[in-house]
Parts: C-alpha cells; sequence; structure tokens
C-alpha cells in the first residue's frame, strides 16, 4: 500500500467535539444502544436525502457501502465513517461496535470485493483489498487523526478488526 497523504488538520473545535463524542462512542451503553438504533435512522435518513446525509457525516466522513451478500448475493447497504488516503481511495475499518463478530459487510467483500459506494449521493463503483501485515498500524495511525482512539473497538472487540482499502473503479450515473 502506497503511504498514506497526511489528512488536513482539523479545525480546533471540530477536534475538541470528535474527541468528546468519541469517548461517549467507548462507553459500554453507547455499544449496546448504537448497533440497535443508528442503522434503522441512518438508512431512512438516506432514503429521504439519496444518500446524500448521514447522522454520522456531521461528526466524520462517511459513505454507504453496497456489497453483494457472501450468501444470499442480494444488495445490503452499511452506513460507514471512511478515511481517505489522500489518493483518491477510501479506508474503511470493520470495527462492528466493537463487537466480538466481524461485521457482516467484510464477509460480503471478501466474497465480492466489487462493491458500490455512495458519497454526498454521488455514487461510485469500488474494488475493495484487505489492508493487512506492516500497513495495518501504519492505516490504523491514520484512521486516529481522524477520529481519536478509534483502534479501542479493535482492541475491546478481542478480534482483529478487517480493513478495506476501497479503490474507485468508475463513477456510475442516476
Amino acid at each position: 500500500m502506497a503511504d498514506l497523504r497526511p489528512l488536513p488538520s482539523a479545525d480546533p473545535v471540530v477536534r475538541g467535539v470528535r474527541i468528546v463524542v468519541s469517548a461517549i462512542t467507548r462507553t459500554s451503553v453507547w455499544r449496546w444502544a448504537a448497533p440497535r438504533v443508528m442503522p434503522p435512522i441512518e438508512r431512512m435518513l438516506a432514503d429521504v436525502t439519496g444518500g446524500r446525509m448521514q447522522i454520522s457525516s456531521v461528526f466524520v466522513p462517511s459513505l454507504i457501502l453496497t456489497t453483494r451478500g457472501a450468501k444470499s448475493g442480494l444488495a445490503r447497504d452499511t452506513v460507514l465513517m471512511y478515511t481517505a488516503d489522500g489518493y483518491g481511495r477510501a479506508i474503511v475499518a470493520g470495527t462492528n461496535w466493537a463487537a466480538p463478530s466481524h461485521p457482516a459487510w467484510t464477509y460480503n467483500l471478501l466474497a465480492h470485493p466489487e462493491a458500490e459506494i455512495t458519497v454526498r449521493g454521488r455514487r461510485y463503483v469500488v474494488r475493495a483489498s484487505v489492508i493487512d501485515g506492516d500497513a495495518r498500524d501504519r492505516v490504523w495511525r491514520h484512521l486516529e487523526s481522524q477520529w481519536p482512539e478509534y483502534r479501542a473497538y479493535e482492541r475491546d472487540s478481542g478480534r482483529t478488526a478487517r480493513l478495506f482499502l476501497l479503490t474507485l473503479v468508475r463513477k456510475l450515473h442516476g
């Protein structure tokens, strides 16, 4: 994986808000409630705005990942935080709210690496590749420059979270 370009420095107020909110998201109450409450709210908001807005995008860059089910073959949408790598690609982490199991979308990408993303209402075809080996620590540092203590989800889950690099293949119209 190519070196990562540094993210632009966040406004001090934005950085402060992210530090406070990220601390809240590491609590047991949040980790219990968020997986139950956030996905239906995010789906509703995406439907209403045509994928142009997600709740999570208030705090961090977010996208809607559309994968093909590993077993069913059906389209599955998931709202995820992403971090740009500085070369036109997106990095996503399968943290699954620190749950002990990998999120379903990671199995889907492993089975079918071609997927779609929607970013601010614009749709793209992407190809996913797993980030592993020595690149993982460097990528986690990059992710945490955007979302403080993000790797705590991996540590608390007791498993190695899957990291993916999403490379743009083409823009979709409509």
